[in-house]
């Protein structure tokens, strides 16, 4: 049974156009959905694993049509490496904006910024 757990694991395998960090960690993510594919193919045939469709909706950090393409680019790539993936949906949010508050403890310690909890610009 695939899992938010193990789409969550392979997204951070995604990284934002301009920041050196993966998108989990940046804190992009704000819906992740996953339904049973009915119409894929061998749905009900033991032996066959069962196929999911993922929705995800997230906040860009850039406004940019070609830094926005990547991303989408790099998560629609990387979720239909895992097996179970029939298709995924990605859904770019203009509000709320992403801001530096948004990143987790662990993005906070890629990007060099966990020394300072009140830092919130990005050099």
């Amino acid at each position: 049974m695939l899992t938010e757990s193990d789409i969550l694991k392979a997204l951070r395998d995604c990284y934002d156009p301009a920041l050196p960090c993966n998108i989990v960690d940046l804190g992009l993510i704000h819906s992740l959905t996953i339904t049973r594919d009915t119409e894929a193919p061998g749905t009900n045939i033991s032996g066959v694993p069962q196929k999911h469709i993922i929705e995800i909706a997230l906040t860009p950090t850039q406004t940019d049509e070609a830094s926005q393409a990547r991303l989408v680019s790099q998560i629609t790539h990387r979720l239909a490496g895992l097996e179970t993936v029939s298709r995924t949906t990605i859904t770019l949010l203009k509000a709320p904006i992403w801001t530096p508050l948004n990143i987790t403890p662990a993005g906070r310690k890629t990007l060099g910024l966990d020394g300072n909890p009140n830092l919130i610009q990005i050099r």
